[in-house]
């Protein structure tokens, strides 16, 4: 029986005082659809449909992708109108999974979980909340059936004290939505078609109604608005540091952590207040993170230290290294086992090997570092001429001075030394000492400039 998802994403948002539409904003690095979109592709459907409304095209535009069909609601006339857009796009036979697109923690456990149910009759999910404000309340009879879902400005004194609610996700046979979304009316306090009175509708008719009761409340929420959005933001954080902490990593304050995106951790990793990860990062055997850095698609090899405030971008890092604190590590880093990288130190496209260090106060660039070697504090490469980047090469072995300019393209040879304060134009020749100075002189009897007195007129 194919099944198809429909997301739901025409909504202004008009709580979240944005130019933007809803669906955009992010929890944890991700846009709220996107954590939707990706929920609906792991359960591998025939199609997935977003019907899409405020914002124009800015939503088709930023999640296009082969996979989806977009389908827009104009005018925005509530839930039930929004599906019945996206109709003509479902397959005649099999199941419509209804999801939201500002429901983004729904896991695919619960998904799967949920549909696993008769798949002739119209499932809902619900969940009990301690504050069911703002959410259609479930009604069911003295059986336990569901009869009807009431949104919450058209419900009576008695049923606001219901605490069982709708989460919005629906699973519905395909062969009764035509008839069922047709057949919606507006009587309603906002005069909006309502997806959800398909059930007293589905009742009438002797429709199967199952409803499925989810054990965690936080996998329904939604977000109206900012504050609501950095409450989901808290909740996803608290539930990857969960995670981590139960997987064995050390967190020195699981509630200062963020996630923002997929990372990995081996045994004994320890990471330290303030820390963000980004995209897919990788934490080897006994890596330690240190407080206030900032890690985005990386790989870390066992037993490395990063010490607090770095800042790593598109880098991988070998065994047993020590990097900062506060070093940065840009795009194309590759740095092999045992390496130092100290105080502010940039590092950008340069692979560096085994044992050498670079302790303070450099940067080098677009280069091909060797083996033990030692970069003095200061030392820069220069690779770029102001139109076009060149490649600075040093060899194995080789002492770097400080203060010392590397004038790309330029080879430093094996076992060269580099005196201090040394511009280098040319090749440095194997285990010879090379620098650029001019003759030291002293001038006896020299005076500072005063500073001048300021003359007021």
């Amino acid at each position: 029986m194919p099944l198809n998802v429909v997301i739901l994403a025409a909504g202004k948002g008009t709580r979240m005082f944005s130019s933007r539409p809803k669906v955009p904003h992010e929890v944890a690095g991700k846009p709220l659809l996107a954590h939707v979109v990706h929920s609906a592709r792991q359960l591998k459907p025939k199609k997935i449909c977003i019907v899409y409304g405020h914002g124009g095209e800015i939503i088709p535009q930023t999640f296009r992708a082969p996979d989806l069909i977009f389908v827009k609601q104009e005018p925005q006339l509530g839930t039930g109108h929004a599906l019945l857009q996206a109709l003509p796009h479902l397959n005649k036979t099999g199941l419509t999974l209804v999801l939201y697109g500002d429901v983004p923690l729904t896991t695919n456990k619960t998904l799967t979980w949920f549909l696993a149910g008769e798949r002739n009759s119209i499932g809902i999910l619900t969940t009990r909340l301690d504050d069911p404000s703002g959410y259609g309340r479930i009604i069911r009879d003295a059986k336990g059936t569901i009869t009807a879902i009431v949104e919450e400005r058209d419900a009576t004194v008695q049923q606001l004290k219901i605490t069982e609610i709708n989460s919005g996700i629906m699973a519905i046979p395909n062969q009764f939505l035509s008839g069922l979304l047709q057949k919606i009316d507006n009587h309603n306090a906002q005069k909006e078609f309502f997806l959800t009175s398909i059930i007293a509708l589905a009742r009438k008719q002797n429709i199967c109604i199952y409803g499925k009761q989810v054990e965690h409340g936080w996998e329904t929420l939604g977000v109206n608005s900012k504050t609501q959005l950095a409450q989901l933001e808290r909740l996803h954080q608290s539930l990857e540091a969960h995670k981590l902490l139960e997987s064995g990593v050390t967190l020195l304050d699981p509630t200062r952590l963020d996630v923002r995106g997929e990372l990995s951790c081996g045994n004994d990793v320890s990471i330290d207040v303030n820390c963000i990860f980004e995209g897919v990062v990788k934490l080897n055997d006994g890596v330690s993170i240190g407080a206030n850095c900032v890690i985005k698609n990386s790989i870390v090899a066992a037993g490395t230290k990063i010490l607090p405030f770095c800042h790593i971008e598109d880098a991988k890092i070998g065994r047993d290294c020590r990097i900062g604190p506060y070093a940065r590590l840009r795009p194309g880093t590759a740095i092999e086992a045992e390496v130092h990288i100290g105080n502010f130190v940039e590092v950008k496209n340069t692979k560096i090997g085994t044992k050498t260090k670079a302790n303070h106060l450099s940067y080098l660039g677009d280069s091909l570092i060797g083996r033990n070697v030692n970069i003095g504090a200061g030392a820069i490469t220069c690779n770029y001429d102001g139109a076009n980047k060149y490649q600075t090469i040093i060899e194995d072995d080789v002492f770097i001075g400080s203060d010392t300019q590397l004038i790309a393209p330029v080879v430093v040879k094996r076992g060269a030394t580099i005196g201090a304060g040394t511009t280098l134009t040319k090749d440095a020749p194997a285990g010879a000492l090379t620098l650029s100075r001019t003759k030291q002189v002293s001038i006896k009897n020299w005076k500072r400039p005063a500073k001048k007195k300021s003359v007021v007129k």
